[in-house]
């Protein structure tokens, strides 16, 4: 799951980043107001943490202007202690409010609160979330926009190899070996039919494909999100 951070001290947003990365998040960094805007118009954020005092454009507007467009958790991490401040900042669309110097652990801890209040899970090691795809390694489940994608079980392996490695190539060769531990000349075929299944599933349009791409003379990979 993506993060935004909005912060102009460096010190400050790369100490977050690694906290959160440590947790399994993906973080995105903004120094100023306005960049923070375009990586989110730009990406798929699942929370978003913005400073107040920056440049180009304040943590308020920015707030405000995320506001309009989504619901997305939002997280105030601010030097401004008045309780006027806080006020402002939750009544603008801010979700949390946290002041400066503030403790990495609770940080996280808030994190993983608003991930979980918000998405209906916490970020395990058993939940993968890639683009719209919700995948739950516990359940052996894959989910889109809420709906169950009912993959067999060589479907949901093959899904799984492919995200083990984002934007590796595959080979039919290799996939096939990964899903029955042996070859047979010939089997190429029934790859072919395994991939086309499971792009009827997890595909919005099986013309226009954000997921698994066809390399040529190659073989097939996972679109990084």
């Amino acid at each position: 799951m993506k993060i935004l951070v909005a912060e102009d001290k460096n010190d400050i947003s790369n100490l977050i980043k690694i906290y959160l990365h440590k947790e399994g998040y993906d973080v995105l960094i903004a120094e100023d107001g306005q960049k923070a805007y375009e990586l989110f118009s730009g990406n798929e954020i699942a929370l978003c943490i913005f400073d107040i005092m920056m440049p180009k454009m304040n943590g308020f507007v920015l707030v405000q202007k995320i506001r309009e467009i989504s619901h997305v958790p939002i997280l105030i991490l601010s030097a401004k202690t008045l309780d006027q401040d806080k006020i402002l900042g939750l009544d603008l669309g801010a979700d949390d409010y946290i002041t400066k110097p503030f403790s990495s652990l609770e940080l996280v801890s808030r994190v993983n609160a608003h991930i979980r209040r918000n998405y209906g899970f916490s970020n395990s090691s058993n939940i993968i979330k890639y683009g719209e795809l919700i995948i739950d390694k516990e359940k052996c489940q894959v989910s889109k926009n809420g709906q169950n994608c009912n993959l067999t079980a060589t479907e949901y392996k093959l899904l799984l190899k492919f995200l083990s490695s984002p934007e590796r190539v595959f080979t039919k060769t290799q996939l096939y070996t990964m899903i029955s531990d042996e070859y047979i000349e010939g089997d190429e075929n029934t790859i072919l039919v395994h991939i086309s299944r499971l792009r009827e599933k997890i595909e919005t349009d099986t013309k226009n494909l954000e997921y698994i791409k066809t390399i040529r003379g190659l073989g097939y990979k996972l679109e990084k999100r």
